[in-house]
Order: structure tokens, then sequence, then C-alpha cells
């Protein structure tokens, strides 16, 4: 469960890292775009450390995301169209303040590689044998690689996890470019023409994708699609078990069926799934799903 952060989601261990060297420097400002989670997460550290914050998000975000992020006292910026949009509509704010970007900054990494740490700390210092989390730009994933990259380097753990990051069918430039076999992969623009429910990985080109492939590659993992309603039904199970996700947490659970399926989880692996924000953040979308499921 590693939205059990102050903001709600697991982007509070980069945010966290990222703020305090933003602090560290006299950075007196920042800007950031996000689907939502980053930008509460940016928003809220920044109150924390009294940097003037600005969040571009689009105008479809959740609303219980857009309500923390006012919350905090962040400037607000809702910009119409697709998650790629809310990128394009920053780039003139970060010619004067400094971008505080989840996806770009090396600092906000040097957060989520924690994750891998707790995992192997819970566990024993010992690795899973699988690690299964929602992939959109990917900074949950790539943090895994290098958090546990370091524990390996270190003679911490004796085994690099196999890595598997779950897309929605709507929007899986990863999936796309990586699911036949090949010696060399290319991440293309992903052409998104339906909005999906895991709002929080709406990622039609992760910046990072050759870094991403590298990980995928060096952990001999996977990346994964589910459909619209597997992520529905993933998500009243998780509810059913007690477990108040977003919607962008539940692809994970017809994910690992789907990973089972192919052979590429073993029946006796130790897998760790992450769930990445808390249900909270997505109650006006979960409300009206609950009219069929509940």
């Amino acid at each position: 469960m590693d939205y059990l952060f102050p903001s709600g989601s697991y982007k509070d261990r980069g945010a966290s890292v990222l703020l305090t060297k933003v602090k560290e420097l006299g950075i007196e400002k920042v800007c950031e775009d996000s689907s939502g989670n980053a930008g509460s997460a940016i928003a809220a550290y920044s109150a924390l450390a009294d940097v003037d914050c600005t969040v571009f998000c689009p105008a479809s975000t959740s609303v219980g995301k857009l309500a923390q992020i006012r919350s905090y006292g962040a400037h607000l910026k809702l910009v119409e169209g697709d998650r790629a949009a809310t990128t394009v509509a920053v780039i003139a704010e970060t010619e004067k303040t400094f971008y505080a970007s989840h996806n770009w900054n090396p600092f906000f990494q040097e957060g989520t590689k924690t994750c891998a740490y707790e995992i192997c700390e819970q566990l024993g210092w010992k690795a899973p044998d699988c690690v299964v989390t929602p992939c959109g730009f990917g900074s949950v994933y790539l943090g895994l690689f290098i958090g546990f990259q370091e524990l390996l380097d270190n003679g911490i753990i004796e085994k690099m996890p196999k890595l598997f990051g779950v897309q929605s069918e709507r929007c899986a430039p990863l999936y796309e470019a990586t699911k036949e076999q090949k010696d060399e992969y290319e991440v293309k623009l992903f052409p998104m023409t339906q909005p999906t429910l895991a709002e929080g990985i709406a990622s039609v080109l992760p910046m990072r994708s050759e870094e991403l492939i590298y990980a995928m590659k060096e952990s001999r993992g996977a990346f994964e699609t589910v459909s619209e309603q597997q992520i529905e039904m993933g998500l009243f199970a998780l509810s059913q078990r007690g477990l108040y996700c977003e919607p962008t947490s539940a692809v994970i659970v017809y994910g690992i069926e789907k990973l089972v399926k192919k052979g590429l989880i073993e029946g006796d692996d130790v897998v760790v799934a992450v769930l990445t924000g808390v249900g909270l953040k997505a109650t006006d979308k979960i409300a009206k799903l609950a009219k069929d499921y509940c």
C-alpha cells in the first residue's frame, strides 16, 4: 500500500526529496505538470517548505485531486485536452520558474527508489521474485529498478526482481513497443483516442522510454495491458478485500492474472504488487462505477 503518505500516493517519496533540494538551493517558486497525484505531492511539500507552487493539470482530472492541490495553496491551471497537452502548457511557465518535474528531475527518482528499499526490508532484506506496478511515465518503475540495483551492487540482496509494468489498453506505448521479442525496441507516440479510468498512467510517450526499456531488459521483466472493464473489476476486487485504491492502482489485479497465464509469473514466485494511490482521490469516478458493482 504505497499510498499511505500525507498526500495519498507514492509520489510523496519523490516530492519530499525534490522539495528538500529546492529548499536547500533557495528556490522560491516552482511549477509542475501532472495528472493529479504528483501535482498534489509537489503542492503539499511546497506548502511545507514555504515555496510558491503552480500546478498544471488536465481539466478532466479527478475532482478529489484538484481539491487537494488547491487546499495546499498551490496555483492550479487546468488544461483542456489530454495529459500531453498539459506538458506542452507548462513549457512557457518553465522559462521563468523552476520546473519541479516528477518525470525529468533526478532528485524525484532518488525518492521513489526508497520503495525498493522498503520492500526488501519488509522481506528480511531479501528481494522478491517479481514486482508489479502501474506504469505510465514510469517514475515508480524506474525508482524500483534504481533502488534494487543499488541494493544488489552493495551485496544486500542477491538478485534483481523481475519488474512488470501494467498499462491501460487505451494508452499503452510501452506494451506496444515490447509485446514482440526483439533485439531493439522503439517506443512510439501512442494514438490515444479515448480516455482511460487509469488517468494516472495515461502517458502517450514516456520521456524516459529508453531508461524504462533498459530496466525492463535488465530485470527480465515485461509490460502488460488491461482493459477498462478489467480495471473496473480489479478496483472492486481490491475494495472487497479492504483496499480502497484509485482506478490507476487497480490495473495490477488483472495485470498479474495475465502475466501468470503467459508464464511470466510462476506459481511459487514471491510477488509484490504496488498500490500507488488512495481511492479517496477519485471518489467522483468510483461513485459512478459503484452503481454497477455494489
